[in-house]
């Protein structure tokens, strides 16, 4: 279907696909002002924090965060891909992302040779090494606690990384735990991803639409109905927008319309109570 779905509406890309190139990505004012923030951190070092509900743009926002950082130059960014690991799997983990042979069963050895690393980075550059976490609300307290002594040097007076720790409501919770208080205290730049207004919602798909390369895919009705219905969450409006996608596909429809979103969802929701009236 893809390349009947780009040819037909002489797309780039899906605009609701996850796995839209992170230069398309839309950047609120609140995303812009939280990397600004991140960016002027890592001279210093030290957390950071983005915490939100589910569908929200969470994860949007590292990915955001991740290319801009890579785009100063000078800075390592490292992405931990398993948060809810052990303390050996994650100075694993570490070793990979910052490329130092670790034994995950010397701790003291371990640590010693990523400050080293993490020091001559410094030594180097402006920059503090980078480390970003997502779903941090899975991480072992272990592991935090870990992480926490392992990102600071000289008493902890100074920070030789900069961490951003993401999650939902679970990981706010969590670092008021008194054994992770110490974290807690220690976040310098936060940001809460929050549900969006429909006028919000609509400035993000003009703007998806227009970096596919089809800024007229959608009719402004559709467009309105879309936002609407979406309850404030971006993951559901993508979700909504690419079932209509993938109906006008299949009836090779020159544009998407308002008619359409009723036809799909209204057959949508008479198999929903089918399924429910036969079980």
């Amino acid at each position: 279907m893809k390349k009947k779905l780009l040819a037909l509406y002489s797309l780039k890309y899906n605009p609701f696909s996850p796995e839209l190139p992170d230069q398309a990505l839309f950047v609120s004012p609140q995303i812009e002002s939280f990397c600004w923030r991140i960016e002027h951190q890592l001279t210093e070092g030290g957390f950071g924090q983005v915490v939100g509900d589910p569908g929200t743009g969470k994860s949007v926002v590292l990915r955001i965060l991740a290319r801009r950082l890579n785009d100063l130059g000078d800075v390592a960014v490292g992405i931990l891909s398993r948060p809810q690991a052990s303390v050996a799997d994650f100075y694993r983990e570490l070793g990979e992302i910052f490329a130092v042979a670790l034994s995950p069963h010397n701790r003291w050895a371990g640590a010693k040779v990523l400050r080293e690393k993490w020091q001559s980075h410094i030594d180097a550059s402006l920059y503090r090494p980078v480390l970003l976490i997502d779903e941090a609300q899975e991480m072992n307290t272990s592991v935090l606690r870990e992480l926490r002594l392992l990102s600071s040097t000289r008493l902890d007076s100074r920070n030789i990384l900069t961490v951003v720790l993401c999650g939902d409501e679970r990981l706010t919770e969590r670092l008021q735990d008194p054994e992770l208080l110490p974290i807690g205290s220690r976040i310098r730049t936060r940001l809460r991803t929050e549900y969006a207004s429909p006028a919000q919602l609509h400035q993000c798909l003009a703007h998806l639409l227009k970096q596919a390369g089809n800024p007229r895919l959608m009719t402004g009705e559709l467009m309105k109905a879309l936002c609407a219905h979406a309850a404030g969450n971006m993951r559901v409006l993508m979700n909504m927008a690419n079932d209509l996608l993938a109906a006008a596909v299949q009836a090779e429809k020159n544009q998407l319309d308002e008619k359409l979103f009723f036809e799909v969802f209204d057959l949508q929701a008479k198999s929903a109570r089918a399924n429910k009236a036969a079980s």
